[in-house]
């Protein structure tokens, strides 16, 4: 009886493993993901301008309406629309 209870609880340790293993995938470091975001305070003209909505109007207006404390000023200035500032906002940042 006491074998069978020994294999029974080295089965369960074995299936129960898996569960309880830590994620080896290290997530991506923060700085690699501000890396990717446009600066709006430093992009050029031309590079604004490949923002999604944003085409070489807006992309002049932005440049003009440089510093930005934050990147809803975009939004709050009435530089961008909403709906323009909403596909946007994931992709930018606006460093001092």
């Amino acid at each position: 009886m006491r074998k069978l209870l020994i294999a029974a609880s080295l089965a369960l340790a074995t299936l129960a493993a898996p569960a309880f293993a830590q994620d080896k995938k290290a997530p991506a470091p923060a700085a690699a993901k501000a890396e990717a975001l446009m600066d709006i305070n430093t992009a050029s003209e031309k590079d604004l301008a490949t923002l999604p909505g944003i085409g070489e109007a807006r992309a002049k207006a932005i440049v003009k309406g440089r510093p930005y404390k934050g990147k809803n000023e975009l939004k709050d200035k009435k530089i961008v629309p909403e709906n323009v500032y909403d596909g946007i906002k994931d992709k930018v940042i606006a460093k001092q």
